[in-house]
């Protein structure tokens, strides 16, 4: 709480709250509130109200009706959210050991997008665990459309010694990992496209971070990329009115 109020003191517009998993906040010593608590409380402090609170990775279990509620109250929250996942195959993700399914996961996603419509998630996926079947491996993809993610950043399975998956039955070769890998990449940046598209002709206030030349760069608070033309300043929010696509992200012009 201190460190937020300093860096909202300092003029700070984003603040992320980031960790290892984010979600347990409130479990450890000394920790007498959780997550959803630390967020109400932060709210209280003096300037919040204009700065941007962006949340670092989270479980899907964190997300009940409750905790949705509270971020939608709470306009300093950034309606992004990365939303861990892994695989989207509920096979894979026994083998995994994760303690979710695919409908757990997509309760996560309906209560958020119900309590924000305009909510946007993202998500990391491994490919090529062991034991992940052809038809495993589609089932994921499918489950990245189904959702609908603005990114998705896709790994190969990496082989660790001394780890429960090391010594598993049906290694997946490397070759196969890297094709599975570049499958993916491609469907989840078809659908990353997809919903940039969805925002095209609006205008949103965009962080502006960076410039070269005559072109800012920044992020709306759904963390997407946005490259525009105008006069701006660094560590301030402008409206900008999005055109079309540019880059990994959009084009548009500050207003």
């Amino acid at each position: 709480m201190a460190e937020f109020s300093h860096l909202v003191a300092e003029g700070y517009c984003e603040i992320v709250l980031t960790g290892i998993e984010i979600a347990s906040y409130g479990g450890g010593a000394g920790e007498s509130y959780s997550l959803e608590e630390l967020l109400k409380r932060m709210a209280q402090v003096p300037g919040a109200k204009g700065v941007r609170v962006r949340l670092g990775s989270l479980e899907p279990r964190i997300v009940t009706p409750s905790f949705a509620k509270t971020l939608s109250e709470l306009p300093f929250i950034c309606p992004q959210f990365h939303l861990s996942l892994q695989a989207g195959c509920d096979a894979t993700l026994r083998r995994m050991n994760r303690h979710y399914d695919k409908a757990r996961y997509l309760e996560s996603v309906r209560l958020l997008r119900a309590a924000m419509p305009m909510a946007e998630l993202t998500t990391d996926i491994i490919v090529g665990f062991p034991g992940e079947t052809e038809a495993n491996f589609l089932e994921s993809i499918d489950f990245v459309r189904e959702v609908g993610f603005l990114k998705v950043h896709v790994f190969p399975y990496s082989r660790r010694p001394g780890t429960p998956a090391a010594d598993m039955p049906n290694q997946i070769s490397k070759a196969e990992r890297d094709r599975r890998t570049a499958e993916l990449t491609s469907a989840a940046e078809a659908v990353r496209e997809e919903r940039l598209k969805t925002i095209i002709g609006n205008t949103l206030p965009v962080l502006l971070e960076a410039h070269k030349g005559d072109i800012w760069h920044g992020y709306t608070a759904t963390y997407m990329p946005v490259y525009a033309k105008g006069e701006g300043a660094h560590n301030t929010l402008v409206d900008i009115r999005l055109t079309g696509l540019q880059a990994d992200g959009l084009a548009g012009f500050i207003l």
